[in-house]
């Protein structure tokens, strides 16, 4: 008896042992997922949290399918400080160290040391940066940047974009009391590189617009009340609010709507697609409009997705990071069902040819940049391109009111007009 025993636990041991190295074995042939995710950084957690709620869901989806090529997807996810060189090249690092097949990042806010970081081991590197920078450095050293790729347009078209949809916007109802736009500008790179592209096309326009007061802040802002000061004294009919930290923007929209100036049209760049916006705003944002140069789109594909994702993260949703993190791990896999993912070079190729649907628009890579083109200020084919949005907050929701092809709803008066 105690010999069987031995011999009935001797090949418990020896399955189990089995079993474990089978797991080991299957778990060494995923395909891994880098994502570099702010978790501890004083700004952009809540923008890196929806990028990768999206990249799960799509993990999970593709999965469940079958994987790619049989092969299952993991993410491998480490914390980033996207505010500082050190932080970003450090998190880029350890993902490349653990030798995973792409990087995924929803951005870092200084582009070229993350650039740098996954260049030098040709991993491929798929960002929102939503930079003209990168763009211009993948444009200028093409062997160098040959496998990194931006997901989404220019934060130039925040600026240039917003003043030609102006003239939609009068079209669809609204109707300036005067022609002049109040910048206010905060001190950081990517909004400054955005204040210059307002004043570019503001310059532009014939005299059809004319550049008010340009007034700075400087992050973080404690006290709006000099800013409101100076907007009412310019009273301009369009007030850019070129800021991006979401409490920060709810803040200036609570100090507004407490004392309010009249007839103006305000414009908060970007900020309000954070999904904690709506909830620190507390009311206060009705009639506001923002945008984003890369968004979930409010039309069949746009609608199953929000619905997945509501299901299982709840109804505080982020309208942007949340469909490009779900897209980015789908054009990926598309591309790996038919190259071998640790070939670095061929999985870039492979992307370059690729035209992809997404749930936040089409996604082409074959030009210089390496990146979409911007609908409709690049290509006027809604499905050619990924589109520039305008949406307004009506009801306590964010709604799309531009370009026409994707609008939910028309633009309305802001309860200060």
């Amino acid at each position: 008896m105690q010999i069987a025993r031995r011999t009935l636990l001797g090949g418990m041991a020896a399955s189990a042992l089995t079993g474990s190295l089978a797991g080991r074995a299957a778990a060494a042939d995923d395909i891994l997922i880098g994502v570099p995710t702010a978790q501890s950084s004083p700004v952009g957690v809540g923008d890196q949290k929806d990028w990768l709620n999206g990249v799960t869901l799509a993990i999970d989806e593709i999965n469940a399918a079958g994987g790619v090529a049989g092969r299952k997807l993991r993410a491998e996810v480490t914390d980033i400080d996207i505010m500082t060189p050190e932080g970003t090249v450090s998190a880029m690092q350890t993902l490349t160290g653990k030798r995973v097949h792409a990087i995924a990042s929803a951005f870092v806010l200084i582009p070229q040391p993350a650039m740098d970081a996954a260049a030098a081991s040709g991993t491929p590197y798929l960002h929102g940066n939503t930079s003209i920078a990168s763009l211009e450095l993948v444009k200028s050293n093409p062997a160098k940047y040959k496998n990194i790729f931006q997901i989404d347009p220019a934060e130039t078209w925040y600026g240039y974009g917003f003043v030609r949809y102006l003239k939609q916007l009068t079209a669809a109802g609204w109707k300036p009391k005067n022609n002049n736009i109040h910048i206010v500008q905060e001190q950081i790179s990517y909004t400054q590189v955005i204040s210059k592209s307002v004043q570019k096309a503001i310059a532009e326009s014939g005299g059809e617009w004319v550049l008010g007061p340009v007034t700075d802040i400087q992050f973080p802002v404690q006290d709006w009340s000099p800013v409101l000061r100076a907007l009412h004294d310019s009273d301009a009919g369009v007030m850019f609010i070129d800021h991006w930290v979401a409490a920060e923007l709810a803040a200036f929209a609570q100090q507004f709507a407490a004392d309010p100036v009249k007839g103006s049209l305000v414009y908060l760049q970007y900020g309000p697609s954070q999904p904690e916006f709506l909830k620190l705003a507390a009311g206060s944002a009705e009639g506001m409009i923002w945008g984003t140069v890369i968004g979930t789109h409010a039309d069949g594909k746009g609608k199953d997705f929000r619905s997945k994702y509501i299901k299982r993260y709840g109804d505080n949703m982020g309208i942007v990071y949340t469909g490009s993190g779900y897209d980015t791990v789908k054009l990926l896999a598309t591309v790996w069902e038919k190259t071998d993912p640790s070939n670095f070079d061929t999985v870039g190729s492979a992307i370059r040819k690729l035209r992809y649907e997404g749930v936040c628009g089409t996604y082409t890579f074959d030009n210089a940049e390496q990146a979409p083109p911007c609908h409709p200020w690049q290509t006027e084919d809604v499905k050619a391109g990924i589109s520039h949005l305008l949406l307004q907050v009506q009801d306590g929701q964010h709604k799309i009111i531009a370009p026409a092809e994707l609008a939910e709803v028309k633009i309305k008066p802001a309860p200060w007009f």
